[in-house]
């Protein structure tokens, strides 16, 4: 037993020497380790103490110069305060002075601006500028002046004052680009009649001052008017009518808005159209029955100079047949055939007659319910967007008057046509009825004998 323990205390003190011997090898090695680390740092650190060095030695060098450049700003301004000081005394003695020596020629710089103000809110827009461009760039640059005008410019206002007073009563050719409606430009020769209006073969024109440019009006005024523009444009000696705008524009542009006749036809929508129908329709049966009314009078002319021979394309030769038939009848019957024969031709004669006087009474009675329906759109206008604006209500007034006037255009022309057909009707029934009426009487007097 006691072998053992001595065994067991045997291996245990050699195994606690090997880990003691492995510890101080590592200890060793951690030691120079740190040794090396230390020189390492040591190094590093020297390093960045140069560096540090260096850089605070160039940072003294940007701060001396900042010192220095601040001492020369300072110096600087004061000189600066000095001399601004000094420049408000030298520039207030010399608007004294400038004071005395401008004297009345102040006043004269304030009328000069004033008048070249109103001159050139006046030339700028004028029609002559069309002819003469580039008048308003001198008046502007007095108006807008800061200095006293100089001799020139006061020159310049002269004679542009001077220039719009007389070709104020000139008229006057130029050719110019017109610039027309769809944006294309074209060169035309222009008339220029004073400071009112611009005409050229294709009629009145207009100076648009914003672009400075001549343009045709958007639309032409009425065809009267516009055929005196045209007519004076083309004329080459002589005196010439032309309608001239004393207003510069504003009547004219005025005419240029009225509405044409189409355009108030249109007004009338569906019921204008509808009795437009009516009156075309009634037109066309007048025109079938004066022509057939007319051929019929000329074929019974002809046939009233050859009594004996009785032909059948016309109604008296018919009526004829018919006596030819029953001659031999007494009296009283030829009379009943012969007023059955009149009573055949008479639907031929006036067919259609009565439809034109029933268009003639419609028309006027379609115009009032175009009235009507006008005035019901009208009041439900007023109820949705009240009185303030006449305009909204415009067209629907228009429709109630437009209607009215064209049931009252269609009427007339149908009441005339009535007339001139039924006329012609009744002298076709009258020529049978006189021929009947005769042709009774011979036989009665033949009977009575």
């Amino acid at each position: 037993m006691k072998r053992l323990i001595n065994s067991v205390m045997l291996a245990a003190s050699l195994t606690a020497g090997f880990s003691v011997a492995s510890n101080a090898n590592e200890l060793n090695d951690l030691l120079k380790q740190v040794k090396a680390d230390r020189i390492s740092e040591a190094k590093l650190d020297k390093k960045r103490e140069a560096e540090f060095t260096s850089a605070r030695a160039d940072k003294q060098a940007l701060l001396n110069k900042a010192k220095k450049e601040l001492a020369n700003q300072n110096a600087r301004n004061k000189r600066l305060t000095k001399e601004y000081a000094a420049n408000e005394i030298t520039l207030a003695q010399k608007e004294v002075e400038l004071d005395n020596a401008t004297g009345t020629l102040g006043e004269m710089f304030g009328v000069s601006r004033a008048a070249a103000a109103n001159a050139y809110g006046q030339i700028a827009t004028s029609i002559v500028s069309a002819e003469y461009p580039g008048r308003g760039e001198a008046l502007d640059r007095i108006a807008n002046a800061k200095a006293i005008p100089a001799l020139e410019d006061l020159e310049e206002l002269w004679f542009a004052l001077q220039t719009e007073m007389t070709q104020s009563g000139e008229v006057s050719q130029f050719s110019t680009e017109v610039t027309n409606l769809d944006g294309s430009k074209s060169t035309e020769t222009v008339t220029r009649i004073g400071t009112f209006n611009l005409v050229s073969d294709n009629g009145y024109l207009n100076y648009n001052d914003e672009v400075g440019q001549v343009q045709p009006l958007a639309k032409q005024p009425a065809g009267y008017i516009a055929e005196t523009a045209s007519g004076f444009s083309d004329a080459t000696s002589g005196y010439s009518p032309l309608y001239v705008d004393p207003s510069r524009g504003a009547i004219l542009t005025l005419e240029t808005r009225k509405k044409t006749l189409e355009e108030f036809y249109h007004q009338g929508g569906t019921v204008g159209y509808a009795i437009t129908i009516l009156l075309i329709i009634g037109f066309l049966i007048a025109l079938e029955r004066i022509i057939v009314l007319g051929s019929v009078t000329s074929k019974m002319n002809a046939q009233q100079k050859n009594l004996d021979q009785p032909n059948t394309n016309n109604p008296l030769g018919r009526l004829l047949t018919v006596y030819q038939e029953n001659k031999g009848a007494d009296a009283e019957t030829l009379e009943l055939k012969l007023d059955e024969a009149i009573l055949r031709e008479t639907p031929k004669v006036d067919r259609g007659i009565n439809l034109i006087k029933m268009f003639a009474a419609i028309a006027p009675l379609m115009g009032l319910l175009g009235t009507v329906i006008g005035m019901i759109l009208t009041f439900q206008t007023i109820t949705l967007f009240g009185t303030g604006d006449p305009k909204i209500m415009a067209g629907n007034i228009s429709l109630a008057l437009v209607t009215t006037a064209l049931g009252l255009i269609a009427a007339l022309p149908l009441i005339l046509v009535h007339s001139v057909v039924a006329g012609k009707s009744k002298a076709v029934l009258h020529k049978l009825d006189e021929q009947s009426a005769g042709l009774i009487a011979a036989i009665a007097e033949k009977e009575s004998k």
